[in-house]
């Protein structure tokens, strides 16, 4: 084989080679830069898909987090809650995020990593009550779930470690009072969690002694449901104002409603209708 052809033949192979590299790390920077549904971000946070369209990757809240007051020491290692998503994280490069397993939002007051984001990806109307009011304690970054099969105050252990790490205290989490049917001596003390005043800050998550967390932080889309607009908690004042000039007139329509039920009854079912 010539010299000539030989060094054609060696281009195009590494020109393949080049290309099947390149393809590869496009999509895997393509893959890295997804919404990731589970990926827990800072207080103030617009839902995911809103968040990636805001966030520019600017980092400045990460820095405000570095940079705040009384940050946590443990071991002579500062606590610092926020990360940028680097390759590897399994959170779309660049944004931040937090793991609460290790390293837990500590509910700064002022909330400076919120304040410091430019684009209103982090925006204090994430942040609010019905008054308006703007506090950390508004925050919904996720939701504490206990996997009660794991959790050792299910089988009996007196353990409230969730309980006291909560800064919500006796708002987010409660401890509930139940006998104990298989001794029938002594009372197992259970963790609750109250999904409306949770701000998902991960401390409880944190400080769970097991080995693998009993009680994990997810973002509150992901695990909580939704009863829907037709249902009406009768005890709650607001939910009754949201339905007080709601018409109880039925709008849907069949032939059968034409029907009285003892027809409809004996007539069997009719699809068509």
């Amino acid at each position: 084989m010539d010299k000539k052809r030989r060094s054609f033949l060696v281009g195009l192979a590494q020109a393949a080679a080049v290309s099947t590299v390149g393809g590869t790390l496009a999509a895997g920077f393509i893959e890295e830069n997804k919404d990731k549904p589970l990926t827990l971000r800072p207080p103030g946070a617009l839902d995911e898909k809103e968040f990636m369209k805001t966030c520019i990757r600017c980092g400045l809240c990460v820095d405000a987090c570095k940079t705040r007051e009384n940050i946590p020491v443990v071991d002579g290692d500062k606590k610092v809650t926020l990360e940028l998503a680097k390759p590897g994280d399994n959170a779309p490069l660049g944004t931040p995020f937090f793991i609460a397993r290790t390293n837990p939002c500590y509910m700064c007051e002022d909330i400076p990593c919120m304040y410091a984001c430019p684009t209103g990806a982090l925006t204090p109307e994430k942040c609010q009550n019905d008054k308006g009011e703007v506090a950390i304690d508004y925050a919904k970054m996720g939701v504490a779930i206990i996997d009660p099969s794991s959790c050792i105050a299910y089988w009996g252990l007196q353990c409230t470690a969730c309980y006291r790490a909560c800064p919500e205290l006796d708002k987010a989490i409660t401890i509930e009072w139940r006998r104990n049917k298989r001794t029938g001596k002594h009372a197992y003390r259970i963790p609750i969690v109250h999904e409306d005043a949770c701000t998902g800050c991960g401390m409880c998550e944190e400080a769970c002694v097991t080995e693998k967390a009993a009680i994990q932080i997810f973002p509150r889309e992901v695990v909580l449901g939704k009863a829907g607009d037709r249902y009406v908690k009768g005890w709650d004042p607001k939910d009754q104002e949201r339905v007080k000039n709601a018409s109880t007139k039925t709008t849907t329509e069949t032939g059968r409603s034409h029907k009285s039920a003892l027809d409809n009854l004996n007539g069997g079912i009719k699809w068509d209708e």
